[in-house]
């Protein structure tokens, strides 16, 4: 694959992000800002300091351009990622087309860039977490992403080096399996993040954590199809019409 490939399919991942992203903030501002606004009337409501003065990004702002702007931004960053993991993917796991190698791609990375590091240290709503140990958090969050992605690239190696004596099948079991394992190991001996307050309602919590779980659905699904569609149309042109370039070489009778 040249540099001039690559930088067509990183274009059109970045172009499918941004397309992923208008969804996903779609979602998120009609799902998720509901749950928000109750997490934030509950922290007003249990707060023990005075106020401090006029906001300097009002509520409006912030659930409108505010939101707009950081899930477009991060939208078209993972689709610049997401490309250049599609590059590398792209005939290394398999005999899959451009469609099925973006629509896996894009699975994998929610699974290890997301939903793996979630299910240990799960999205919080503003009042939920304790301000003095925010970056401890912060750090166990990003190792755990670190973690799982380096898990699931040595899952996809493990796959390869079974396959050929097991199957497919039974190596992608076997790969899965040695998968799972490792992830709880790694879950159960990293420390804990949950600093849910007393008396949060567990309703506004569950709401909220669906709302940024479905958020990241959204924009998975929306780039891994997307850009599966843009990326075959660069690597798998459609010839010029057989028919067209027959009729024109047909001599006149």
């Amino acid at each position: 694959m040249n540099s001039a490939i690559v930088r067509a399919l990183l274009v059109r991942g970045m172009l499918a992000g941004l397309g992923a992203g208008v969804l996903a903030f779609v979602f998120a501002y009609l799902v998720g800002e509901g749950p928000v606004d109750a997490a934030i009337a509950f922290e007003e409501a249990n707060s023990h300091h005075a106020a401090g003065g006029e906001e300097l990004v009002s509520r409006s702002v912030q659930s409108t351009a505010g939101l707009a702007t950081g899930v477009l931004v991060f939208g078209v960053a993972i689709g610049g990622i997401g490309a250049l993991a599609f590059c590398f993917a792209l005939g290394r796991i398999g005999q899959f087309g451009a469609r099925a190698t973006a629509a896996l791609t894009a699975l994998a990375a929610f699974l290890t860039v997301y939903l793996v590091p979630t299910l240990k240290y799960p999205a919080n709503p503003p009042a939920v977490g304790n301000p003095d140990t925010l970056d401890q958090r912060t750090a166990l969050y990003f190792l755990m992403i670190a973690l799982s992605v380096l898990l699931g690239i040595a899952t996809v190696l493990l796959g390869r080096r079974i396959a050929p004596r097991r199957g497919n099948w039974n190596a992608s079991i076997a790969a899965g399996l040695a998968f799972a394992m490792a992830v709880t190991v790694a879950m159960v001996f990293l420390p804990s993040g949950d600093n849910v307050p007393k008396g949060f309602p567990a309703t506004d919590l569950w709401e909220f954590r669906m709302a940024s779980l479905g958020v990241q659905v959204v924009l998975w699904a929306v780039f891994g199809l997307l850009f599966g569609y843009l990326a075959e149309r660069v690597l798998e042109p459609k010839p010029t019409s057989v028919t067209q370039t027959a009729g024109l070489s047909v001599p006149a009778g």
